[in-house]
């Protein structure tokens, strides 16, 4: 096989940036995804809104326009599929890549089709697909869920929401408006000061009012399937009928390990140069929010989108 300049794994927008990056640098390239393309964004809930105006999401110069001030999450799906059809990037979707070699070409990206060889690799895989840890007994209930779609089927019954920063906040209000009885879970001791200024009024007026009720200093010491027992400040079990853990995500690091790139013990980030976005292993580059490792609020589309111009760059002028 004749080796790819270039193999990007991960179809969200980080990874269609940089894709439109080679397309302009006339670079032979392949992108995987185990999903669809932008499939984080299609599985975030289903009526949400980006806190980002449509111009600071665009990518490849291609104008994004939208009902509203802020965009909905199906104009933003919407928007990156209509990118990878403009552009005739070559997405091979349903593909999930399971290892990376060294070998004379460079490298072999290993996947659970087939093989492909390439020069250089793009880890664009974002952190949403791995949920931070949550181990108490229970955890493993069908009734216990990492990710939140939409209220509709638990109107009328107990639900808990464990964690205390937005999509916590965001799960438990709209779990509420639409008729179920919501307990919000927090090991701290208030609300996480991140969450959006434009909500935190609302959560606060509702458990001032008793409409959702708030644990802080609280943890989950197990889960049944009829309830769910707290320890802390609050120590008690109580009837549930379902939970959501909104504790957040961490990158997979397991595909750069297997080739050597070094991880930061405390961050949990991929030791990389910021100006070329390249690891310590030559060739290899991270674009998007798994950069950030741990901390991957610091990376959102709007600057991880600038990631695909430093890696092509640093790989054309590496030819």
């Amino acid at each position: 096989m004749t080796p790819y300049d270039l193999i990007i794994i991960g179809a969200g927008p980080s990874g269609l940036a940089c894709a439109i990056e080679a397309r302009k640098k006339g670079l032979s390239l392949l992108m995987l995804d185990k999903g669809s393309v932008a499939d984080a964004i299609r599985r975030f809930p289903v009526e949400m809104t980006f806190f980002s105006t449509p111009e600071l999401l665009e990518i490849g110069g291609v104008p994004f326009t939208s009902a509203g001030f802020r965009p909905t999450r199906v104009e933003c799906v919407r928007y990156y599929q209509m990118i990878a059809r403009y552009f005739d990037l070559p997405v091979k979707q349903g593909v999930e890549v399971v290892g990376i070699r060294r070998n004379e070409a460079g490298f072999e990206v290993v996947s659970r089709d087939g093989s492909f060889l390439t020069k250089s690799v793009v880890d664009a895989t974002g952190y949403f697909d791995h949920p931070n840890r949550f181990d108490v007994p229970g955890s493993d209930l069908t009734k216990v869920r990492r990710y939140y779609d939409e209220p509709y089927a638990y109107s009328g019954r107990n639900v808990a929401v464990v964690g205390g920063k937005n999509s916590s906040v965001e799960t438990a209000l709209d779990l509420f408006r639409n008729g179920a009885r919501v307990t919000l879970i927090h090991r701290g001791p208030s609300l996480s000061h991140g969450v959006k200024y434009w909500i935190l009024p609302d959560i606060e007026n509702r458990i001032k009012a008793g409409d959702v009720r708030a644990m802080f200093e609280t943890r989950v010491q197990r889960i049944t399937p009829g309830s769910i027992v707290v320890e802390g400040t609050h120590q008690e079990e109580f009837a549930n009928d379902a939970v959501f853990i909104m504790i957040g995500y961490c990158p997979d690091t397991s595909l750069l390990r297997q080739v050597g790139v070094n991880i930061d013990p405390d961050t949990q980030a991929p030791i990389h140069n910021p100006a070329t976005m390249e690891t310590n292993v030559k060739g290899l580059y991270v674009a998007g929010s798994i950069a950030a490792g741990r901390f991957n609020n610091k990376i959102f589309i709007e600057n991880g989108r600038a990631h695909g111009k430093l890696i092509v760059d640093a790989i054309a002028s590496s030819h």
